[in-house]
């Protein structure tokens, strides 16, 4: 898709700007939200809590509106998106696991929900900001990887995440209502995730560490990852709906990229290696130029001070399950068996 022609900042007033964010009480949801109460917008909340955890949001919690219900069904949350200057539409279920496991109810989540959300922006022409994925790049063919990378999606989670991306856009196109897509790489940071699903690296190895175990590397620790941290994310997401841009797609990254190994080094602790999975990229590594030219994207939080700022509040993590070699390799069967 060719970059917008006309993408100049809007000098809009702040103050009484009214943003929806679904998924507002999750990891990246909620740093988002704290980001925009503090530039003066009215924030509201559509969040089922499935995933997203009502202490991400609590500190906060007099000052927006949060409607607890689901997207795949009609409720109130469509007349309030339909209020709004900007939707931006976080809410979906991750994890690559889960997704093989239960294909429709991440279709229903990631895709259904997503079409409700357009018909709903498209009654006012309310600007929508899609939170996409970077794992519709599959397995490339060049790092850094462009957004015009060819579309190689690997599991059902990428696809989902990918068909909501292509039902946004198109829903903008034909209805004529502003959409821009992100795609994210490999978020990390403070209120990540810690359900029971095996998922993202960061929290697997933080409540490791609490609990004295080893990391849990897969294959060598070689593997590069774009890890970015969330803050820079949150303010990639405000300058998409800042920016005069109607339809593109961007990628949110760090531009960089850094092996396990070296997250493990920066942890510290002992490892204990186990099999690579199918289907992974050996590297994520975004290129970002598009996003620093028409976004004014400029990521901030180096490596190692996410790292130390993740560690400085570690404790977020105390509950998390504790995966050792034996219960990742049970809850990885179906990950083996329908990818091998």
């Amino acid at each position: 898709m060719k970059a917008a022609l006309n993408c100049v900042v809007v000098n809009f007033a702040m103050r009484n700007m009214k943003a929806i964010v679904t998924g507002g009480a999750g990891f990246i949801g909620s740093h988002l939200v704290e980001r925009l109460l503090g530039e003066g917008f009215e924030v509201t909340v559509i969040d089922n809590l499935s995933t997203g955890r009502y202490d991400n949001i609590k500190e906060f919690i007099a000052d927006i509106n949060l409607i607890q219900q689901d997207l795949s069904e009609p409720g109130k949350w469509q007349k309030e998106i339909e209020a709004a200057d900007v939707v931006f539409h976080l809410a979906s279920l991750a994890d690559i696991v889960p997704s093989i496991e239960k294909p429709q109810l991440y279709y229903n989540s990631n895709v259904t929900s997503t079409l409700n959300v357009a018909e709903a922006a498209k009654i006012n022409s309310t600007k929508v900001i899609y939170a996409a994925s970077s794992s519709c790049y599959g397995i490339p063919d060049q790092y850094p990887t462009k957004e015009d990378a060819e579309i190689r999606v690997e599991y059902p989670y990428a696809m989902t995440k990918r068909l909501g991306e292509e039902l946004i856009l198109h829903w903008g196109k034909v209805y004529k209502f502003p959409v821009v897509s992100t795609r994210f790489f490999n978020v990390y940071g403070t209120k990540s995730r810690t359900s029971g699903t095996y998922g993202a690296v960061f929290g697997i190895f933080l409540a490791q560490k609490l609990a004295g175990k080893p990391y849990t590397v897969v294959g060598d620790g070689t593997q590069t990852r774009d890890f970015t941290y969330v803050s820079d994310i949150a303010t990639g997401l405000i300058q998409a709906y800042r920016k005069n841009i109607t339809s593109d797609i961007f990628n949110l990254g760090s531009g960089q990229t850094y092996s396990i190994n070296t997250l493990v080094n920066l942890l510290g602790g002992e490892v204990v290696y186990i099999p690579k999975r199918p289907g992974e990229p050996h590297v994520t590594h975004a290129d970002i130029q598009k996003a620093r030219k028409f976004l004014d994207y400029s990521p901030s939080v180096s490596f190692e001070d996410g790292v130390q700022m993740v560690l400085d509040n570690i404790e977020f993590w105390k509950e998390a399950p504790v995966w050792s070699p034996e219960s990742i390799a049970e809850a990885t069967q179906a990950w083996f068996r329908e990818l091998g």
